[in-house]
């Protein structure tokens, strides 16, 4: 989380490249009840707790939402849309064994999500999968990663930390336990946390990619530092707000801490990608989609 994209495909020749793959379907949008707007870091941190527990009432308010994003069609559309960002290509699953340091300041980055040395994901991964997978070849290196978390440091994981890494991408068994980590840290919390604002299947993407850049955090510039942000700018669709206005603000906020944390930074995955979607009326991400980001052109028909 909170990395910039990691580019496995080769500079196009032409200034646009062009990407295209087989189509997912479409949901129903979703609207009711959601959580009252507060300006507290405990609101938050409820927020959260909220998102991360269970609660008869909240399963009642999801399970009456249409499947959106946790389709299986939409939620292999939501990896393509976000591979085309993190890793410049839509066949995510090329990417479990990708692994580099972009020099952002997290150490490695790696995987179908981009987990991070230096944000505990990554460190929680491995050591989930060594729970399972105890003679895997990534457990000797679980000193060095709890030493360097929360750095940017590879003391103790080079030279061999990448090749293992590459290695253990290449089993089925760890391919499983990155899509589960993504969908116990990433994908289901926000899906159900748009579910209870009320939103579509747009605004859970949305709300995905926000949790996969910024983290599930509830300090001012995570995912639920966000959330709330531009909770105090328009209403959530379950406050009977409008869903293309709270989704607008959503975007403006995240945008803004993208920039204030580096100037000239590319925004592209907000400008052209999902403001696109927003503006085109697409809040059910209906295919055909195209969208830009990094300056190349992904379709899916």
């Amino acid at each position: 989380m909170k990395r910039s994209a990691l580019l496995l495909a080769a500079v196009p020749v032409v200034a646009t490249a062009v990407y295209m793959l087989v189509p997912g379907g479409s949901d129903g949008a979703a609207v009711g009840d959601g959580p009252a707007v507060s300006a507290s870091p405990p609101a938050r941190e409820q927020a959260k707790e909220r998102t991360e527990s269970e609660s008869a009432e909240d399963d009642r308010v999801v399970a009456s939402r249409p499947p959106g994003l946790a389709d299986p069609a939409k939620k292999e559309l939501a990896q393509q849309i976000l591979a085309s960002a993190e890793n410049a290509t839509l066949r995510w699953r090329e990417t479990y064994g990708s692994i580099e340091d972009a020099g952002d300041g997290v150490g490695y980055t790696a995987g179908i999500v981009g987990f991070t040395t230096g944000t505990h994901d990554l460190l929680a991964l491995v050591e989930g999968y060594t729970e399972d997978h105890p003679d895997n070849g990534l457990a000797r290196y679980l000193p060095a990663l709890r030493e360097v978390d929360g750095t940017d440091s590879h003391e103790g994981l080079d030279p061999g930390f990448t090749a293992a890494w590459q290695a253990e991408a290449r089993t089925p068994a760890f391919r499983a336990a990155q899509e589960a980590e993504r969908d116990r840290v990433y994908f289901d919390p926000a899906v159900r946390m748009a579910k209870l604002d009320g939103l579509g299947t747009l605004g859970q993407f949305v709300y995905y990619d926000a949790m996969v850049r910024r983290g599930p955090d509830t300090g001012s510039d995570g995912f639920y530092g966000l959330r709330e942000q531009a909770m105090r700018k328009a209403k959530t669709p379950g406050q009977g707000g409008g869903e293309k206005a709270f989704l607008e603000a959503f975007l403006d906020v995240r945008r803004a801490a993208v920039l204030a944390k580096k100037p000239g930074a590319d925004t592209s995955r907000i400008d052209t990608a999902q403001r696109r979607f927003l503006r085109e009326g697409n809040l059910e991400l209906t295919t055909p989609l195209t969208w830009q980001v990094h300056g190349e052109t992904f379709r899916v028909p």
